[in-house]
This record gives C-alpha cells, structure tokens and sequence, in this order.
C-alpha cells in the first residue's frame, strides 16, 4: 500500500449501487446461469491496459452444484465492478494485481461472506474496497499506509473469524480442564468420606 489511490467513500458508494447483473448467478460450463464471469473479467483487464491469455480465464469456470466456487464467482463479478470504477481505468496499469486478486486474493473472504454484503453491509462494503486498494498496492486517499494497514486489520472477516474459532477453543479447553478438576474433586471428596 505505498502509493496514494482513489477515496474509499467514492468506492464504498460505488459497491452500494453495484448493478444487480453483477451480483446474478454465474454461468457455469452447462451454460446455466445468467453472466459469464470470464468475460466480465476479460472486459476489465482490458480496460486496466492488460492483454490477457484466454487460457489464464480458466479460472473463472466452474461447474453447477459446486456452492463454495459459485460463491466466489459471485464475489469476483462484484470486486470486478468495483475494480471497473474510472480512477482505476484511467490509469492503464492495474490489469496484472487486478488479475492477482480476482483469481486468488478473494477464496478466504468468499468463503465466509456472503456477496451481497459487499454491496449490502456498509462494513463489508469497505472491507472489499480496502481489499482491492490493497491488492493493487494503493491505500485510500487522505490516509496513510499504516492507518489503512490498521483499518483493514479491524474490518478483517478472516482474521475475525480466525480470532472466534481460536477463543472458542480456548473456551472449550478451560471447560474441559474445569469439568476435569471438579471431576477429581469429586472422586477425591468420595475417597476421603470413604476412609470416614
């Protein structure tokens, strides 16, 4: 995040009125569904200035039953839209992070968010645009890296989630650990009024 990119309340804006054609099912292999995310995705690397391989777009191909990758297509055409906003398309350069992150970056997110929060939820809304910032070494204009490292860190839906699982088994272990002492407790109490 070295260099200074667009507001984060003009892409926060733009995520909000995020058409619904962009948040429709992905077309799979069968030709079922409504948009076909690879072209979505060809159209904006063009725009970024980037030449794309159409063998590269294979990642964007799923087939029909497989919900976790439907999921994250649904999350690519919306970073897609965002990603299409003119601060990013004026300067010709983006296309080979945006690729990155639309092929790579978006797999943890998608798999606990679901999509239309990023359009929906005003947190998750900035979420994604840190994200994408992020992604193509930006942070928000007006703020400086760290203050944006920061922010992100607190929006985090993966770290969040890390951080629940984590104190959730902590949890779980001092339960166990309790019910074991009360346990010898108990059977040290029963031995003593045994010898009594």
């Amino acid at each position: 995040m070295s260099e200074e990119g667009p507001q984060l309340e003009s892409l926060t804006r733009r995520l909000a009125e995020c058409p619904a054609d962009f948040m429709a099912a992905p077309r799979d292999r069968g030709g079922k569904g409504e948009v076909y995310v690879a072209a979505v995705v060809f159209d904006l690397l063009r725009e970024l200035g980037g030449a794309i391989d159409v063998a590269q777009l294979d990642v964007f191909e799923f087939k029909r039953g497989d919900a976790r990758r439907e999921r994250l297509l649904r999350v690519v055409l919306i970073a897609a839209w965002l990603l299409y906003d003119p601060w990013f398309r004026s300067r010709h350069r983006f296309a080979a992070q945006a690729y990155e992150f639309l092929a790579l970056g978006l797999d943890d997110v998608a798999a606990i968010v679901p999509p239309q929060s990023f359009a929906s939820d005003a947190d998750r809304r900035e979420e994604l645009a840190r994200l994408c910032l992020r992604a193509l070494g930006l942070h928000p204009a007006g703020e400086s890296q760290s203050q944006a490292e920061d922010r992100l860190t607190t929006l985090d839906s993966v770290e969040r989630g890390r951080v629940i699982r984590e104190a959730r088994a902590a949890e779980a272990r001092a339960r166990q650990i309790r019910e074991e002492m009360a346990r010898k407790a108990a059977e040290e109490a029963a031995a003593v009024y045994g010898r009594e």
